[in-house]
């Protein structure tokens, strides 16, 4: 059974930064296309950074374009989320899980998970003004 935990997260100030990791047991993080989404109060839980299993490829919400940066580390088997310029606004607990994206005429519209995993109990962040 795969276990998602999810770390880093804290009490900054608008501005400063954050590093958000994700590990996980029973699953080789590598292999698989994975992504980061946050769940502020009383708000769906969205779409942050996806990274596809190569590596190769990865994708970020518009609102954070610039000043998130997903990595991952193999051997480690860890994933990061490095979270710069944090506004108020990236308040929220963070996730991370297996990413699936769908795409309309090869333009992708949508990053959502695959469902393949439970959620992990997030980590919080918080950004005060």
């Amino acid at each position: 059974q795969v276990k998602l935990v999810e770390s880093g997260g804290g009490l900054v100030q608008a501005g400063e930064s954050l590093t958000l990791s994700c590990t996980a047991s029973g699953r080789t993080l590598s292999h698989y296309s994975m992504g980061w989404f946050r769940q502020a109060p009383g708000e769906e839980r969205e779409f942050v950074a996806a990274m596809s299993h190569t590596g190769r490829n990865t994708y970020y919400a518009d609102s954070v374009k610039g000043r998130f940066t997903m990595s991952r580390d193999e051997a480690k088997n860890k994933l990061s989320l490095q979270m710069n310029s944090l506004k108020t606004e990236n308040t929220a607990v963070y996730y991370c899980n297996e990413a699936n994206k769908e795409s309309v005429d090869g333009l992708i519209v949508r990053h959502t998970t695959t469902g393949n995993c439970d959620w992990g109990q997030g980590t919080q962040v918080t950004v005060s003004s």
